[in-house]
């Protein structure tokens, strides 16, 4: 039997029970016939504990309790890092625990797909990039995005400032490194809108060395990790950090090709489980209350992510999640439930620009919002900031390497 989502619907169900009513889970009836004293004191008790001010710390304790919790795995698409840190919060603050789950954080890699693993059956819930995931959908994965996270793309074109490439037709010439992976998507896009001649594609490691050792004259960061290792390097003429001056960055959201990134997937027949979709609503409720809590608690999400063992250190990590967090706040419908024209817009440049696609009718079921709604729906009754509106980046002090 699937546990009730919210400790709102476990205490009405001891209210219920206490009343000797046949029925399971659902709101409170406070106003049912024959109340007792018990029943009038559990309701009290949901009461005060659904109209409590959350608007601070969100790390309440674990209050929900329930026979089994529902297992499920969520596959990550890259290694243990502040870009999950809401799941790593989810999963550490007992946010997933309160909702009745025990979630399994599998972290990624290169040579993992979360669309492939998905399809495989090999976890219920993955993140991936969309169009990445369109791609796997025309290719066989039947997955469907349950929760577009990030509403902003974090992908950059990096060059040395005295490279002379200001914008996409400056690369005409060049040697401009990507990661390929379906990584290189949005700059494909630009080179085939601004028509982009002579361009010599190259592929690069998952570090910044062929841009600092001038090997290439371009190279993809992401603005919360590759872009910071550059910030990260010193400068051995001025045994200093580099500083953002000594680069020219060219953002894919101000070219025109960005589409949209961290997305949370599932599979389709998984999903065409009523049981599931319960589940799921549960999991979006948890996830989504873990990135609420670390944009506002950052410090204490960054232990997390260090506890679970990333590659890079402190500073590093700090500096993620205040660029994570601005890509996902603020958030116009609310945190994950997708925004039609940003959809829109991947779609069509996914279907113009990425050879895989071209032409290709996206159908409308790759995506659906009503379960990501509910969960939204849900935590704005407990209280919980879903969309931060006041969101604002802080100050990072990285320091050399990122320690």
């Amino acid at each position: 039997m699937q546990r009730p989502s919210t400790t709102t619907r476990f205490l009405a169900l001891m209210a219920a029970l206490v009343l000797g009513l046949a029925a399971c889970g659902g709101g409170t009836d406070s106003d049912a016939a024959g109340e007792t004293e018990t029943t009038a004191a559990v309701t009290e008790e949901t009461t005060a504990e659904t109209t409590a001010d959350t608007t601070g710390d969100t790390s309440g304790e674990a209050t929900t309790e329930c026979e089994t919790p529902d297992t499920v795995r969520l596959q990550l698409q890259w290694f243990a890092q502040a870009q999950f840190a809401g799941y790593y919060a989810a999963r550490d603050l007992g946010f997933y625990e309160e909702r009745c789950l025990e979630v399994e954080i599998l972290e990624g890699g290169v040579d993992i797909v979360p669309q492939q693993v998905l399809a495989s059956g090999g976890a219920e819930f993955g993140i991936a990039w969309v169009p990445k995931a369109l791609v796997s959908r025309q290719s066989g994965a039947d997955i469907v995005n349950i929760a577009q996270v990030f509403e902003r793309s974090g992908t950059l074109e990096v060059s040395w400032a005295d490279s002379g490439i200001e914008s996409p037709e400056d690369w005409a010439g060049k040697t401009v490194g990507n990661w390929g992976f379906g990584n290189e998507y949005e700059l494909l896009a630009a080179i085939e809108l601004f028509d982009v001649p002579d361009v010599e594609l190259i592929g690069q490691d998952f570090t910044m060395t062929a841009l600092l050792n001038r090997d290439i004259d371009a190279a993809e960061a992401m603005t919360y990790n590759e872009y910071a290792q550059l910030l990260e390097a010193v400068d051995p003429e001025t045994g200093e950090l580099y500083q953002p001056e000594d680069f020219n960055v060219i953002d894919f959201n101000e070219v025109g090709t960005a589409m949209l990134q961290d997305s949370i997937w599932v599979n389709a027949e998984w999903i065409g489980d009523e049981a599931n979709v319960d589940i799921s609503q549960r999991f979006l409720e948890a996830s989504f209350q873990g990135w609420a809590h670390c944009r506002d608690n950052p410090d204490e999400c960054v232990s997390l992510v260090l506890d679970a063992g990333p590659t890079l250190g402190q500073s590093h990590q700090e500096w993620m999640l205040n660029e994570i967090s601005v890509l996902i706040w603020p958030a116009s419908d609310g945190i994950g439930v997708m925004n039609q024209e940003l959809w829109d817009q991947s779609v069509e440049i996914a279907t113009t620009h990425i050879p895989d696609l071209q032409g290709v009718e996206i159908s409308d079921e790759a995506f659906r919002t009503d379960i990501a709604e509910a969960a939204v729906a849900q935590l704005e009754s407990e209280g919980i900031d879903v969309t931060g509106e006041g969101f604002e980046k802080v100050e990072v002090e990285l320091t050399e390497g990122g320690e």
